[in-house]
């Protein structure tokens, strides 16, 4: 396992193939001046130590060595152990609803907004549970499994939006039926899952499933996202509002946070409905079911003690340096002898 700390400094090996093209260029320049001063007979008379095989060997030495010193500038790190860290937590999955409705804008931003802010609220708080993350409108989508590394989960999050799937509705029951297969049957963690939605759903029996995923160990938690009252659907180009989604009779939908279909889920898998208005309130809600569940053990494998290893690659550049001061362009006296490059 390796690390390049610093990869902005390979810019700098664009500078070898720069010397390269003037290097080619100065050789050029020479030969055409040397033929007008003289052919190349009497330019052996004249030059006969000079080395035709020194020029081409310098530069490369020199891009060589400012290859390894660009590379001791990023400065790679080896990982020299493989270490295991043992953890104690709760499976968690986070099924979000990202049908159509959730653009209403009866809470602020929006209800697809504010169920990423919730749940990444929710992520930033917790300890060394491991997560998965579920999309859902029409259907199911498995957008990220069970991990420890919530990094990943918060950048996935953010680019959840409601034009992912296709098919449109609230289907929480292949939501909940997806989420069953993300838990691991050999390590037996405390699964939670928690389902992040208005409640329209449209495709209905999630509490008959609710009540199977509880019997397999699932408890379920809803987060309802909206209001009550409703609010219409926003249709926007570039930001802008452009008009409202209407029905098959030219009337503005009104999409309304429909609770108890939240509630009967969650009391179905001995979980709990939370409105999900307040991103604290939510938070603190969520921290004290979590550690209010025994956790169990698992373990979890990562690479560690990573150390720098710049200082080969610094020694090395350094030495071809060195070596270059003296490739003078003359032949070498015992390189000559071997004639190794039919230079004589």
């Amino acid at each position: 396992m390796y690390l390049l700390e610093e990869k902005i400094w390979f810019w700098l090996l664009l500078a070898i193939p720069v010397i390269i093209l003037l290097f080619l260029g100065v050789l050029f320049w020479q030969r055409a001046a040397q033929k007008r001063f003289a052919d190349s007979t009497l330019l052996k008379k004249l030059s006969p130590e000079r080395s035709l095989f020194k020029p081409a060997l310098k530069i490369f030495v020199i891009s060589l060595a400012i290859f390894f010193l660009v590379i001791a500038l990023v400065n790679p790190k080896m990982g020299t152990k493989l270490e295991t860290v043992k953890r104690e937590g709760v499976d968690l999955v986070f099924a979000i609803d990202v049908s159509k409705s959730m653009l209403a804008e009866d809470i602020a931003p929006n209800r697809m907004e504010k169920s990423k802010q919730l749940v990444t609220q929710i992520i930033n708080n917790l300890g060394s549970d491991r997560i998965g993350i579920i999309a859902y409108a029409g259907s199911a989508y498995p957008q990220l499994p069970i991990t420890t590394d919530y990094s990943s989960a918060k950048l996935f999050l953010s680019q959840m939006n409601t034009d992912m799937l296709s098919s449109q509705g609230t289907a929480i029951r292949e939501a909940i039926e997806l989420a069953k297969t993300y838990y691991n049957d050999e390590e037996q963690t405390n699964r939670v899952l928690f389902i992040i939605s208005d409640g329209e759903d449209h495709v209905g029996e999630s509490s008959n499933i609710a009540e199977q995923a509880n019997q397999e160990g699932i408890r379920i938690f809803t987060i309802g996202v909206g209001e009550t009252t409703g609010g219409p659907i926003p249709l926007k180009r570039n930001g802008i509002v452009q008009s409202y989604k209407k029905d098959q009779n030219g009337e503005t939908v009104i999409t309304k946070l429909d609770e108890q279909t939240l509630k009967d889920i969650a009391s179905e898998a001995n979980g709990e409905y939370i409105y999900g208005k307040n991103t604290d309130e939510v938070t603190e809600k969520v921290k004290e079911v979590l550690n209010g569940m025994n956790k169990k053990e698992f373990e979890a494998k990562q690479f560690a003690d990573f150390k720098d290893q710049f200082q080969w690659f610094l020694g090395a550049g350094l030495l071809l340096l060195f070596l270059d001061i003296f490739l003078l362009d003359r032949k070498t006296g015992w390189l000559k002898k071997l004639n190794l490059f039919n230079e004589n």
